[in-house]
């Protein structure tokens, strides 16, 4: 699946890569304890009359929701780490990565970048530059 990006998943790269090994674990102990236990009731009509009788087993549906879920945000993480990497410019890649991967702020980036003394130049004159001659919204 293309994944467009957009400056909402650049903004959430950080929460999303967090929360992976948080659905890896899930996963796991769904696999490994009783977490992956669910119930359900299913109807009876052994006498004739439907009776609620509780099925217990392991919650598949569950499973394979998170399992989905976690290969999204992996495909997410990659193609986020791939758009950066492919910015031509330097300095515009610089600034990305120092901001979406390594979240580094603005007076840090400016500082790293040469403009110390004006925090908004990266921001303003390199990425939201970017932003708009690529069409990202």
């Amino acid at each position: 699946m293309e994944t467009k990006i957009t400056r909402k998943l650049l903004e959430d790269y950080k929460k999303t890569k967090r929360e992976i090994p948080v659905l890896e674990y899930e996963l796991v102990e769904m696999q490994t304890t009783d977490s992956g236990i669910g119930n359900d009731i299913i109807f009876d009509y052994r006498d004739g009359y439907p009776k609620p009788q509780s099925v217990v087993g392991f919650d598949w549906p569950l499973y394979e929701h998170r399992q989905k879920v976690l290969e999204r945000k992996k495909e997410i993480i990659e193609a986020i780490e791939q758009w950066i990497n492919a910015i031509e410019d330097g300095q515009t890649r610089c600034v990305f990565r120092m901001r979406y991967i390594d979240d580094m702020n603005w007076v840090k980036i400016a500082a790293k970048t040469g403009f110390k003394g004006n925090h908004d130049y990266p921001r303003l004159y390199i990425r939201d530059k970017y932003f708009k001659e690529s069409g990202i919204k």
